[in-house]
């Protein structure tokens, strides 16, 4: 069982103390947060073991699960990897691409593993039809959410639209061609609404919106492939696959058969896959636990966090007009 310590318990880090502490992979050995008043509530309440500096938890685990502000990652994530400490990161990343490659790096040397939380990657919806999407063509998320304060200083970019920017990378077989993007700031410093279009070089486009001032919440990703279109509903977990295949010779008299100009014919088919629900940020916990003991890949690497950390920010230059 691996010995785990949480840097942060704000809204998220709460949620990570409490499945690290019922996930039976790791032993939480405590917390650490610089709010002094909001970490003896948490221990007061739960009795979780607090920690007076972030040095001392390192010194006491395997494990660092880093839930801090994003601008803290890199520092946190520094002292624990130099320790041989395995770090888990929220996303993003960190703030910066060199502050991540130089993580890279680090944690070769000092031989540790690192995963990044983009936890939609183990959403139950993605899940049931990611070995469904071969050799996409276009692509089209939305990602849309209702006004909250607690986020707003950071470009909707990082804060919403990474999480499609990871999915899509992770089924786009193909090095990005071009970006481009574009941005309103309604309420906040910082836009509020983004839309990005991705060219790939194998030819793939992706176009993605971000909104964080909608009135309704949507999680939606469509995938258009060869005789193939697939919609991913991340927020209500649901998911619909639509296949075309050649239309036999006498077709069924309640088939559905479209014809082309040329005469082709192609009978549609549904499919419904078995959508299995789960805790997602206990599975991408325990899955970090898993690389770690079999000494196997991550599934959501440092590597992958930096790419599309690289996307992300290339966008919100392109938004803010950098």
């Amino acid at each position: 069982m691996l010995k785990a310590g949480v840097l942060g318990a704000g809204h998220l880090g709460k949620i990570h103390l409490r499945l690290i502490n019922q996930s039976d992979k790791y032993e939480l050995v405590g917390f650490y947060d610089p709010d002094e008043k909001n970490a003896k509530k948490i221990v007061k309440e739960f009795g979780y073991k607090y920690f007076a500096s972030i040095d001392d938890l390192i010194d006491a685990v395997d494990v660092v699960d880093i839930v801090t502000p994003t601008l803290s990652h890199y520092e946190c994530a520094l002292k624990a990897i130099k320790k041989g400490r395995h770090v888990f990161l929220e996303k993003p990343i960190t703030k910066t691409v060199k502050e991540a490659e130089e993580l890279i790096d680090l944690a070769k040397q000092n031989n540790v593993k690192g995963q990044v939380g983009h936890v939609e990657r183990f959403n139950p919806a993605f899940i049931s039809v990611k070995e469904k999407v071969e050799n996409p063509m276009f692509i089209e998320t939305h990602r849309l959410a209702e006004f909250n304060p607690r986020g707003t200083d950071v470009p909707v970019v990082l804060d919403l639209m990474i999480h499609d920017i990871d999915i899509i990378l992770s089924v786009v077989k193909s090095p990005v061609k071009k970006i481009n993007a574009s941005g309103v700031s309604v309420i906040s410093k910082s836009p509020d609404i983004a839309n990005a279009r991705i060219e790939f070089e194998n030819g793939c486009v992706a176009n993605l919106t971000a909104s964080r001032i909608s009135l309704k919440n949507m999680r939606k990703s469509r995938f258009f492939q060869r005789d193939a279109y697939i919609s991913v509903d991340f927020l209500e977990k649901q998911v619909e696959v639509v296949k075309m295949k050649d239309a036999p010779k006498k077709p069924d008299e309640y088939a559905l058969v479209l014809q082309n100009a040329e005469g082709d014919k192609k009978q549609i088919y549904f499919e419904n896959p078995k959508v299995t629900q789960n805790n997602a940020i206990l599975d991408e916990l325990e899955s970090f636990a898993d690389a770690i003991n079999n000494n196997t890949e991550t599934a959501v690497s440092l590597e992958h966090g930096t790419a599309a950390l690289k996307v992300a920010m290339e966008i919100v230059a392109l938004v803010e007009g950098e």
